[in-house]
């Protein structure tokens, strides 16, 4: 089987606040270093700022993709045919399946800053999963791919 071209990719990446709070964990770290002089104090702001800023873009470095005929979120990889129908989520719905209406069972791309989701069931018998939970900040663009990716493996 060979791989077309990407129809559909995004990166979940980590908001813009993040990244100043990043740099104030690097101002705390050198408030702590302070006593010790200028030169551990310019390397913990240096330091405390990019640890900081590694664990945010790690969090944020998470995809949602399909490629060929496969939907690849996060570890996850489904094919396109054995998903059902989606269902877009706004923010209040999305919010509502992060937390009472979730089921245990289901895999969960979740990044509460994005406020827009889509719900995929899953129609493979084998698979316990009932459904993905994926936060997109396009839901209507990953639902086009999905269906011109089913269109073409079917």
């Amino acid at each position: 089987m060979q791989l077309s071209a990407s129809p559909y990719e995004e990166r979940l990446t980590a908001p813009r606040t993040w990244w100043a709070i990043c740099f104030l964990v690097g101002i705390a770290m050198a408030l702590i270093f302070l006593p010790f002089g200028t030169l551990p104090l310019l390397g913990a702001l240096v330091g405390g700022t990019a640890v900081s800023a590694v664990v945010a873009s790690s969090y944020g470095s998470i995809r949602i993709r399909i490629v060929g005929d496969s939907l690849i979120a996060g570890e996850a990889k489904i094919p396109v045919t054995a998903l059902g129908d989606a269902e877009i989520l706004d923010q209040e719905e999305a919010r509502a399946w992060r937390t009472y209406k979730a089921d245990p069972r289901a895999f969960m791309l979740l990044r509460a800053y994005i406020p827009t989701a889509l719900r995929v069931q899953v129609t493979d018998p084998a698979d316990p999963t009932p459904y993905l939970y994926l936060s997109t900040r396009e839901p209507e663009r990953l639902i086009a791919a999905l269906e011109t990716a089913r269109a073409t493996a079917a």
